[in-house]
């Protein structure tokens, strides 16, 4: 894999098995990232399997297009979310595909690369875009959004219990001098809240920097709109597989398929179904798939990860 884009793929034996790779399909990765979980699929499905790959940074897609090169034309490559797969494959002229897969949240390569502002550990600008040429950045928002804004972006995306609190104290100190730098958004959230310098497991501004990376990528939407797209571009038999890295993507994705496999809405009194509505998928993992003890200790970003995958059902 490229070196400018370094990324352990996670669960890659699980994602295989899920998918079920073969010969002369098309399978669709919504977060190609720098290619592992891509290679792994056209490996599996050579000779002649087909795959199409999404990312909205460019970064991503310039290592994926190296990382893929010797597999030719069995490789697509396009820029933009998988919100829009099923507008783009229409573009593409294909109808429906075999196997898709989201491997959500953000890359080892975005949190390792300080300008690109997803990270406290070093010093970088407050930018948080996956797609760079996306107008807004985080610092943009912390800027403009008022102190109810903020207080219900740090709550609802990131659950953090001191979304008030920081908020204010946002609101506060950009009053005197804009918020630039991840450096100075990590300090004020442990001023702001209670013991946020004493050491602990989590650092205090962890929430806060997930919220607002959601936020400014609209994620959740996304993947709302990515699952229903999706779930549309299966063929019957195909398999729709999603990782996600924390609970508000991982309970979007459960809610998600349950109602897909389970989409009657008789009242429960009703002894039979009459609104004549038929499940469209297959659950194939009821509790969801997780890392194996060994993958965490050779990759501890995989430690949050949860696979779940859906079998598309004939009509």
């Amino acid at each position: 894999m490229n070196d400018a884009f370094r990324h352990l793929s996670v669960m890659p034996g699980e994602v295989l098995e899920l998918l079920a790779p073969r010969s002369g399909g098309i399978y669709l990765d919504g977060t190609v990232g720098g290619g592992g979980h891509a290679r792994l699929i056209l490996e599996a499905s050579s000779p002649d399997g087909r795959l199409i790959g999404f990312d909205r940074d460019p970064a991503a897609l310039s290592s994926a297009a190296a990382a893929l090169a010797s597999f030719g034309e069995r490789v697509t490559l396009c820029h933009g979310s998988f919100a829009g797969l099923d507008s783009q494959l229409a573009t593409l002229g294909i109808d429906q595909v075999d196997g898709i897969l989201f491997d959500l949240g953000v890359s080892s390569h975005q949190l390792d690369t300080p300008e690109r502002g997803f990270s406290f550990r070093e010093d970088g600008p407050l930018d948080m875009r996956m797609d760079p040429a996306h107008p807004a950045s985080a610092a943009d928002l912390l800027a403009r959004a008022d102190a109810e804004e903020l207080k219900r972006i740090f709550r609802e995306y990131g659950e953090e219990r001191w979304a008030g609190r920081i908020a204010r104290e946002i609101v506060r100190v950009r009053g005197e001098a804009p918020l630039c730098t991840t450096r100075q958004l990590a300090e004020l959230v442990c001023r702001a809240v209670p013991g946020g310098y004493v050491p602990q497991r989590i650092h205090p501004a962890t929430r806060v920097f997930q919220a607002l990376r959601i936020a400014v990528n609209g994620e959740l939407e996304a993947l709302e709109t990515g699952l229903t797209a999706a779930l549309h571009s299966l063929r019957p038999g195909g398999r729709l597989a999603v990782i996600s890295f924390h609970s508000l993507e991982d309970r979007l994705v459960k809610q998600g398929f349950r109602a897909a496999a389970n989409p009657c809405s008789c009242p429960p009194r009703l002894p039979v179904c009459v609104c004549g509505r038929k499940a469209e998928v297959k659950i194939l993992t009821p509790r969801g798939l997780r890392p194996a003890e060994a993958e965490i200790m050779a990759n501890p970003r995989s430690r949050s990860a949860v696979l779940r995958g859906v079998e598309k059902l004939a009509a």
